[in-house]
């Protein structure tokens, strides 16, 4: 595999960030920016023009990683030239499909299935219910095809995401790459380092990310209570304090951020489904314990491939950390850089949810408050 990256900034221009590559004929561009500025015609054609005839894959983003460094009003491109790996790709808009389980079954059904050994998924971060996204793909592919990828961000304005796939990046978007192929290692892993607090509640009333009750009582009621002074703040201060999920069909604890809140019904609405039955505790940041958390999802990655170094790495991180770790953003960068080696190339963005199995080898799910690590290497 051969790479190459280059970064947009308004009061620069186009910069390359890493060597040129002699003759570089990439099949693929991994492409994550600013909204505002993605959505600029000139931009796009200028990204064409640099690779014509690679497939464009990306989307907003709540910053923008690319090497060890965070960016933010930027657009960073990842070139991607692949000796031995075939990819397919394949988007659908949210008027197509009645709801996210279907727009994620018509993905995974229309990809080719026969060889096939990873699939990337970069969806809208406003309109679809990422756990039903991620049931609709999972239940339309072969055993044992992972899934990993992430919501489209828009910084912290929350008006709209943007996704596109070989076009100009539009709203309502859901896209998925397919590798193809038994040359191409892939690595991942997700983590995120919250601490939980008060007792663990059953949820009582919920419908899908819709969170009712706890313990039969109002859940928006429990969670002014906890909150207290940060109550006035919701669902902004939610990011603080996300919910822990854990039952019998949870195999691990998963992490639901508030994204609205709704005074009339007493509810709570989370990125991600909160099932009734399940049980749920709050949790609070602990700055070193996210930046943990990177390492470790990093580690987990390299313990499964014995050691060797990936060649690039995909870092989805959820737009509440760097909310939370502010000044200090970068340090979950360079932490997953250190695990790889200088060898290994980083690209990613901080998003609205993310989707990956916890480490190899177990199912996807959809989490919010995580590091999640996708790593590529060709043999």
């Amino acid at each position: 595999m051969r790479i190459e990256q280059k970064l947009w900034r308004e009061n620069t221009g186009w910069s390359d960030l890493s060597p040129q590559v002699d003759g570089l004929m990439p099949q693929l561009l991994i492409v994550f920016g600013t909204r505002k500025y993605l959505q600029e015609e000139v931009r796009f054609e200028e990204i064409k023009g640099f690779y014509p005839g690679a497939h464009i894959f990306g989307c907003s983003t709540a910053g923008e990683i690319c090497a060890t460094n965070v960016f933010e009003d930027a657009l960073a491109i990842t070139a991607l030239e692949f000796e031995h790996t075939r990819i397919e790709s394949r988007q659908i808009h949210l008027s197509q499909v009645q709801n996210s389980f279907q727009a994620g079954e018509y993905l995974a059904s229309s990809l080719t299935h026969d060889d096939l050994s990873h699939v990337l998924v970069l969806s809208d971060g406003l309109h679809v219910n990422g756990s039903e996204l991620l049931q609709g793909l999972t239940s339309s592919l072969p055993p044992g095809i992972a899934i990993t990828g992430g919501m489209a961000g828009d910084g912290v304005s929350f008006e709209e995401t943007l996704v596109f796939l070989d076009a100009p990046p539009t709203p309502d978007t859901i896209a998925v790459l397919g590798f193809y192929g038994n040359h191409l290692r892939v690595g991942y892993g997700s983590m995120g380092g919250f601490d939980p607090f008060g007792p663990k509640r059953l949820i009582t009333r919920s419908a899908a990310n819709v969170l009712y009750e706890m313990d039969g009582r109002s859940a928006l009621e429990l969670y002014k209570k906890y909150l207290g002074e940060h109550a006035e703040g919701l669902p902004a201060t939610g990011v603080f304090f996300p919910l822990s999920i854990s039952g019998e069909e949870v195999a691990e604890s998963l992490v639901r951020t508030i994204l609205a809140v709704n005074e009339e019904e007493q509810s709570l609405t989370f990125g991600g489904d909160v099932p009734t039955g399940a049980y749920a505790r709050m949790m609070k940041a602990n700055l070193d314990r996210l930046i943990d958390g990177a390492v470790t999802a990093a580690e987990s990655i390299l313990s499964v491939v014995n050691n060797a170094s990936p060649e690039l790495a995909i870092l989805i991180s959820c737009f509440g950390r760097r909310s939370i770790l502010k000044q200090r953003t970068e340090e979950e960068v360079e932490a997953v850089s250190d695990v790889f080696g200088s060898g290994c190339m980083l690209t990613g963005f901080y998003s609205y949810g993310e989707i990956s199995p916890f480490k190899p080898g177990e199912k996807p799910e959809f989490h919010n408050q995580t590091m999640t690590i996708t790593t590529f290497r060709e043999v």
